[in-house]
């Protein structure tokens, strides 16, 4: 595969169609894409590098080789080799699985077929075969394969549309449009192969999916190439038969893949603090090594060669002492975490019936750092919402519909199971649209003039256009997602939409056919949030009809219609107040004679070139006075079930969520205010828009002045300068609990405030506001958002999303979560962690990452504490033996405490423990903070376990040193031979551990006493078989010390001295834990002590209830909506011409305005802005 690994320095493109050995010249990238890291032959070399970067791996590999060295090894090379082969390969399997699926999807992706002009002749080639230069043809429902620019397509006019949900998360389609001399090749494969030797120069591979730029040189002509005229790999052909593209950028180069981002290896923070704590240990060791090395000079005048032996013997003690943090400390660790993502993997309650999908855990290594996540950044489309629209309430002429009440009058929660409006009057009816309120059903069927001229406004309406693939099964393709929502539920009621010319609109209302003139579309854009239609009725009445944002449509209503304007408002209020977006609905009787004269204005506007925009508004606007207001809509953007819930509930966690979409700046806003994400109580919310970096730069000063200066004005008052700057920091935190901001930013004012000048402002403003929004953002920007908070914060980063366009951000962030949602596996495929609803997040969070982290921590408190209680035994005796390197233990002892005696009790307790259950951890999120502050394990806390461990191995070797000095068997021999003393400590050191792992245990589980008990039974089972005589007799090198167990502990004063050891080992951290828990407890001890009192009731689910707000905003007209489909309808260029006749329609006065357009300007469908702005 030849990859051009020097796009950075390409400074422009030359590609020639059909000649692959012009193009191969220049060594661009093939259209295979990698995202595996191993191949066969580099998976050992690359995947050993990996593992011995880090320093715990490095440190026993230099304790294996001095091992190996048999003047300064006083243990075996096998106590350390077959620990760290065993961490080696458990690592190695578990990236080798993650990278095959990794060449899995690689391999399916590469291999899907596309036809390529080959020779003159369309053949079928893998897609990784595809090459710069080459002609493809697409069909409709396909894949783009690479960045083509559009040739020719099956629609009029070389228009193609696209849907791009795998870039930008939008899956309203968008329009392409080929240029008029490339159209005219049709799918004329002969034409297509001779466009060979024709030049496209253009920019080089580069991120930026919103912008291209480039000249096609063909029959001594230059004609321009933008965005309008690409079709970028990751896009689906959608509504149109057929393409031809020629790829400009393949594989690795294309806009999408350079918007992936690199894969890193992603470490928790409790192993990058491990690496510490070992180089730490490691360095202390040291300095306790130099002091060994000093004492034993102090034998010089009985050895020959003192300086000599002492170097040998400070590396005896390098390997004695190197069970402080013996390797099967991380053997432990990679089991708990495989463990603790088998629990994920096996919980039923993030298992997704509907798609039979359970929660996986993708990768083994970050469980715990799910407990410390302080910021969540999240797509919106598919992962907030289910993107999907449903016409939910309405209000005509002041009643509302869409309730139900019982017979009682009382309002019912709907649920799935209250029963649906019978639509069987209606045989073009869609069987998916569910409404549950009768009477409005009953009042089209009493034909009630106002509903029936409500339900007819919105089949006529809009710019939907229909597809009718067999008898009465209609398909209706919406440029938005509101649109296709209002006009399926017209056709429902009745008023059903079956289809259009450039002049005409058909309708089937009450299943009689009625056909109306359409004399004009008065545009939808951002300044006029509204959209207009005039036609004309079978009866020769001329009426308008608007749809649009009540705020601007109450505006031009007749004065007459006061009170009706003032009771829909109160129901606007309420359908805004339960998060749906809203639209207000008027219409108006035209006169004939006003109508003709305001067309010649119309016509004279048309054809200006100065102001033209200005003088059509003006025009529009003065049309649009004077309305009379039918009603209302109310369609819900379905959110997915428990996202305002589960936001909730990680708030209260004091996680901060973050939302970036590629969504307009008002579909963001409104799917925030269903979430609850933005309130209306909120003291301000900050629109960042500005196209400057000085005007972004104002605006991020203006706000974060607005949010800090009472808190500045409060402390001046009272304090001096000096307390001023000590506590403001604090008190703005203070102010933002009491007062809560909300910051929304646009994508090309967060492209100025990401720069280097910008960065810390932007942090400081956000991270001050409890809800932040970036809209219109490109995938690369959400990526460089999250590594912002991830620079400045040094927080825990979380990102979820469900399409390719969230794959970059979900690298960058320190935990990744795909959604296996409506735009593919791409998330999933590059995420740690997936399911399928959003609301599973919280339990991810709040239950499995809080009992990791929990567990993790308590495991590695225990395991620092026993080992350096173990291990620092040998210091002491250092002391009596001279500094000899003798140890206390047998060498079985040594190697057998970390793996056998106590391995299996301090696993189930880090894999078993709960502080508290399920329930309470969902009902008390504030639990939740101890992993955000590192609070559980830290180096306080090391340092804290360690001087623990240290007294423990004082306690454990002078207390029974002290009472062997002059104890005496029951026989009156003496006891004190040096293996009865290793017999003793050891024996108190295994029951000292077994107590202690018993007291930090909070949750008992059959297997937490079958290992505790069961390990106790082990040691003393293989003590007394190592002192046995049928061992000696087989072994008698190995096991020469026959019968000292039993020997020692037979004796009373054995006994007395352990359980001594163990009372006074124990009976402080008893008192200290008991005093701390009574006079200072935690917030997890009082939800402890709460759980245990409430036991009896059983368990309790939380109940998060969605909080209604009375909202005074509401949602601006159809905010997927795209300016420009009205003129490209009323100008039959989207409509397939018949081939029975050369003119279809005749030509009308509305149709000569649209002419003499596009006669004097750019047709505005050739300028959509329907991607990134």
């Amino acid at each position: 595969t030849k990859l051009n690994f020097s796009s950075t320095l390409e400074e422009e493109r030359h590609v020639r169609a059909n000649d692959r050995d012009y193009n191969e010249r220049f060594s661009y990238a093939d259209n295979r894409i990698k995202t595996a890291k191993y191949n066969v032959f580099t998976f050992l070399p690359i995947n050993l590098f990996e593992q011995f970067q880090r320093f715990a791996n490095a440190y026993f590999l230099v304790l294996l080789i001095l091992q190996l060295i048999p003047e300064i090894s006083s243990l075996s090379w096998f106590t350390t080799i077959v620990p760290l082969v065993l961490v080696l390969a458990i690592t190695a399997v578990k990236d080798a699985t993650d990278d095959y699926f990794r060449h899995k999807s690689d391999q399916q992706v590469n291999t899907r077929q596309s036809q390529v002009l080959i020779k003159g002749k369309l053949q079928n080639e893998k897609w990784m075969n595809v090459r710069v230069g080459d002609i493809i043809k697409l069909e409709n429902n396909q894949f783009v394969a690479a960045d083509l620019l559009l040739l020719s397509s099956s629609e009029p006019y070389g228009l193609c549309y696209i849907e791009t949900a795998e870039l930008d998360g939008e899956t309203n389609l968008k329009v392409r449009q080929a240029l008029t001399v490339t159209s005219d090749l049709g799918d004329d494969v002969a034409k297509l192969a001779d466009f060979n030797g024709k030049e496209v120069i253009c920019e080089p591979p580069n991120n930026k999916l919103d912008k291209f730029t480039g000249i096609l040189y063909w029959k001594d002509n230059k004609y321009p190439l933008d965005n309008e005229k690409m079709l970028l790999r990751g896009c689906v052909l959608r509504n149109t038969e057929w393409c031809f593209g020629l790829v400009i950028f393949a594989g690795l180069q294309t806009k999408l893949m350079q918007n992936c981002g690199r894969t890193t290896f992603k470490r928790t923070s409790i192993d990058k603090l491990m690496n510490t704590l070992v180089l730490w240990v490691s360095v202390l060791s040291k300095g306790q090594f130099i002091f060994n090395f000093w004492e034993y000079l102090q034998w010089k005048e009985l050895t020959i060669n003192a300086v000599f032996s002492g170097f040998l013997t400070f590396w005896s003690y390098v390997i004695i002492l190197n069970t402080v943090v013996p390797i099967s400390l991380y053997v432990s660790v990679e089991v708990l975490r495989l463990g603790h993502s088998y629990f994920i993997n096996w919980d039923r309650r993030m298992y997704y019936s509907r798609k039979d999908t359970p929660a996986e855990a993708r990768t083994t290594t970050l469980n715990e750092e799910l407990g410390q996540v302080e910021f969540i950044f999240s797509d919106k489309t598919g992962t907030l919402t289910q993107n999907i629209m449903v016409f939910n309430k309405c209000s005509i002429n002041g009643k509302t519909y869409g309730d139900v009440y019982d017979e009682f009058g009382h309002k019912v929660d709907i649920t799935e199971k209250t029963p649906c409006v019978d639509f069987s009057f209606n045989p073009l009816m869609d069987r998916k649209f569910r409404f549950h309120d009768s009477s409005l059903v009953e009042a089209i069927k009493l034909e009630e003039p106002l509903v029936q001229e409500f339900f007819r406004l919105l089949a006529l309406c809009h710019t939907v256009m229909p597809e009718e693939r067999n008898e009465g099964e209609l398909v209706y393709q919406a440029q938005s997602p509101d649109e296709g929502a209002l006009v399926t539920a017209a056709r429902n009621f009745g008023f059903v939409f079956r289809s259009r010319t450039p002049e005409t609109i058909t309708l089937y209302e009450m299943g009689q056919a009625v056909t109306y003139q359409l004399l004009a579309i008065l545009d939808f854009n951002n300044v006029r949030k509204r959209m207009s239609v005039i036609v004309r009725n079978p009866k020769g009445q001329l009426k308008l009809y608007s749809k649009g944002a009540d705020t601007i449509l109450f505006d031009r209503l007749d004065p007459s219609n006061e009170e009706l304007m003032f009771t829909t408002s109160e129901h606007l209020n309420e359908f805004a107040g339960e998060g749906l977006r809203t639209l207000a609905l008027a219409y108006k009787d035209l006169d004939e004679d006003v109508f003709d004269e305001w067309m010649k204005k119309l016509l004279f506007a048309s054809t200006t070139l100065e102001n033209r925009e200005e003088k059509l508004g003006a025009l529009y606007e003065e049309i649009e006075q004077g309305m009379l207001l039918l009603g209302a809509t109310a369609i819900e953007d379905k959110l997915q079930e428990g996202v305002p819930e589960t936001i909730a509930c990680l708030t209260l966690a004091n996680i901060k969520i973050w939302v970036l979409t590629g969504d307009k700046l008002e579909t963001a806003m409104n799917i925030g205010y269903s979430c609850n994400m933005l309130r209306d109580d909120m003291n301000e919310v900050f629109i960042i828009s500005g196209h400057t970096m000085l005007e972004v730069q104002q605006e991020l000063r203006t706000a974060k002045e607005r949010i800090m200066g009472p808190s500045k004005d409060k402390i001046s008052s009272g304090l001096d300068m000096e307390k001023t700057e000590l506590y403001s920091s604090d008190s703005v935190f203070e102010e933002t609990i009491i007062a809560e901001y909300a910051l929304i930013i646009n994508g090309h004012s967060l492209a100025h405030a990401l720069e280097a000048d910008l960065e810390q402002i932007l942090v400081d403003v956000a991270c001050l506001c409890k809800t932040v929004i970036c809209c219109r953002v490109t995938p690369l920007q959400k990526a460089l958002v999250v590594e912002v908070i991830k620079r400045h914060k040094r927080a825990v980063t979380l990102a979820i999303g469900d399409g390719a366009n969230d794959v970059s951000m979900i690298k960058s962030a320190h935990i990744g979560v795909g959604i296996s949602g409506q735009e593919g596996m791409q998330a999933v495929l590059a995420s740690d962690y997936s399911f399928a609803q959003f609301r599973y997040l919280q339990r991810l969070l709040l239950v499995h990452g809080r009992w990791s982290y929990y567990r993790m921590c308590n495991f590695l408190c225990y395991f620092f504490y026993k080992n350096f209680a173990f291990t620092l035994v040998h210091f002491w005796y250092g002391f009596l033996c001279g500094f000899s390197a003798q140890t206390v233990y047998d060498q079985w002892f040594i190697t057998l405490f970390n793996i056998v005696y106590t391995s299996l009790p301090v696993l189930a307790m880090g894999l078993f423990d709960q502080d508290v259950n399920e329930q309470y951890s969902l009902r008390y999120p504030n639990l939740y903070r101890p992993g955000q502050i590192n609070q559980l394990f830290n180096k306080r806390k090391f340092f804290t376990c360690t001087l623990q461990g240290v007294c423990i191995s004082f306690i454990l070797f002078f207390i029974p040193y002290g009472a062997f000095m002059t104890a005496v068997r029951d026989d009156g021999a003496h006891i004190s031979d040096q293996q009865a003393f290793a017999v003793t400590i050891a024996t108190s050191l295994v029951i000292v551990s077994s107590v202690q792992i018993g007291l930090d245990t909070n949750y008992w589980t059959a297997v937490n006493h079958f290992f505790i008990w069961g390990s106790l039974a082990v040691y003393f089972a293989i003590l007394f078989a190592m002192h046995s005589d049928g061992i000696f007799t087989i072994f008698p090198n190995q096991f020469p010390f026959i019968g000292t167990a039993r020997n020692s502990l037979n004796q009373k004063i054995v006994w007395l001295v352990i359980l001594l050891t163990t009372v006074v080992c124990i009976m402080p951290m008893v008192a200290v834990r008991f005093i701390k828990a009574d006079l200072y407890p935690t917030q997890t001890d009082k939800v402890r002590l709460l759980q245990q009192a409430t036991r009896r009731q059983g368990p309790q689910e939380q109940n998060l209830r969605r909080v209604r707000r009375t909202s005074s905003r509401r949602s601006a007209y159809a905010f997927a909506h795209q300016q420009g489909y009205g003129e490209l309808i009323t100008s039959g260029k989207n409509m397939k011409v018949p081939t029975s006749s050369t003119s279809t329609y005749p030509l009308s006065s509305q149709h000569l305005i649209t002419i003499f357009n596009h006669e004097y300007t750019i047709p505005k469908y050739l300028k959509l802005k329907l991607t990134w702005i």
